[in-house]
C-alpha cells in the first residue's frame, strides 16, 4: 500500500472553533482555547501518524483585517497556510454567511488544495435549524470538494471528516519522524499555557496587549524550572497584571503551573514577572524576537 502524507490546514474567522478542531483531530492540546476572539496568534502544527499515512494539521490565526504589525504577522501565517495546503478545511459556524468570508474568499478560490467546507458548532443549533439546510446554502455559495456539518467540541462528524481527509491525501513520504507530535519546542507550549491563563483572567484590552517570553527552561530529573516574562504593551497595564498584593499574577502562575504539570507529566516550578515594552505590537524587531516575523 502506498504511503500518504500531506498538510491539512484549518482556516476561518476568529472564534469559529479552529483550535478546538485541531486539538480534537490531533488528540493533544496543541492550541489554546478560550471564548475570546483572536486567541491563536501563531501557526501551530500537530502531527498524526498512522501505518500508511502522516497528516500534518495546521491551526492558524482567525482571519481579520490587520490594524498593527502583530496582526499583519498573524495574517502572513494564514497566507502560508493557503500556499502549502494539500487539504484546506474552511470552517464556518451556523450564523455565518458567504458575505462574512469576503476577506479571504479570493484566496480560497485560488488555492489548488482540496477543499472541505465545515459547518462547526451544530450542537448549538436550535430545533428548527437543520444541518442539511445550512449545507445546501454553502453548496450554492462556495465551491468546495466536500461539505460537512460537525461539532468539534462534541466530536460529532469527526470520523467522516477524517476519512475524507485521508482520501484526499497525496502519495508522499512522511515529512516528520513518526514519533513527532509538533514542530514547536517545549518553551512555546509553556508560553501558550501562560497566555491562555492571561486570556481567561483579564478583561478588555489586557489579553491582546501582552505576550509571554520564556527566560529560562531547566529540565531537571524531578522538576522543570521555568522563568517567564509577561510583556506588556503599556505601563498602565503592569499594576493590573500584577494585581493587589500580586494576587492576579499569582492566580495566572498557579493555574498555568497546574496545566503545565499535566502537559509535561512532571512537577513544575514557575516564576512569573511583568515587563513593559511599549508598543511592542508595532515593533518589528520585537515581533521577530517573539517568533512572529519568521525569516
Amino acid at each position: 500500500m502506498a504511503f500518504k502524507a500531506g498538510f491539512v490546514n484549518i482556516i476561518g474567522k476568529p472564534n469559529v472553533g479552529k483550535s478546538t478542531l485541531m486539538n480534537t483531530l490531533v488528540g493533544e492540546k496543541m492550541a489554546i482555547i478560550t471564548a475570546k476572539a483572536q486567541t491563536t496568534r501563531h501557526r501551530i502544527l500537530g502531527i498524526v501518524n498512522g501505518a500508511d499515512f502522516q497528516i500534518v494539521y495546521s491551526d492558524t490565526p482567525g482571519i481579520i483585517k490587520p490594524h498593527y504589525e502583530l496582526q499583519k504577522s498573524m495574517m502572513r501565517f494564514v497566507k502560508d497556510a493557503y500556499e502549502d495546503a494539500d487539504v484546506l478545511l474552511i470552517m464556518v459556524e451556523p450564523k455565518l454567511q458567504i458575505k462574512h468570508l469576503e476577506l479571504f474568499l479570493s484566496s480560497i478560490n485560488k488555492s489548488p488544495a482540496k477543499k472541505i467546507l465545515l459547518i462547526n458548532k451544530i450542537d448549538q443549533l436550535k430545533p428548527n435549524e437543520k444541518p442539511d439546510t445550512l449545507l445546501s446554502y454553502w453548496k450554492e455559495h462556495l465551491s468546495a470538494d466536500n461539505y460537512l456539518a460537525i461539532s468539534a467540541l462534541e466530536k460529532t462528524g469527526i470520523e467522516p471528516l477524517f476519512k475524507q481527509i485521508y482520501n484526499y491525501l497525496p502519495e508522499h513520504p512522511a515529512y516528520y519522524p513518526n514519533d513527532a507530535l509538533t514542530d514547536r519546542p517545549e518553551r512555546f507550549f509553556i508560553s501558550e499555557i501562560i497566555r491562555e491563563k492571561i486570556l481567561k483572567t483579564y478583561n478588555d484590552e489586557i489579553p491582546y496587549s501582552v505576550d509571554v517570553v520564556i527566560d529560562s527552561f531547566k529540565d531537571e530529573p524531578n522538576i522543570i524550572r521555568i522563568a517567564a516574562l509577561i510583556i506588556s504593551n503599556k505601563k498602565s497595564h503592569k499594576p493590573i497584571l500584577i494585581g493587589k498584593g500580586g494576587s492576579k499574577l499569582k492566580k495566572v502562575g498557579t493555574e498555568a503551573r497546574i496545566d503545565a504539570e499535566q502537559f509535561f507529566g512532571k512537577k513544575i516550578f514557575l516564576e512569573l514577572h511583568v515587563k513593559v515594552k511599549e508598543n511592542w505590537r508595532d515593533n518589528e524587531l520585537m515581533l521577530r524576537h517573539l517568533g512572529y516575523n519568521r525569516k
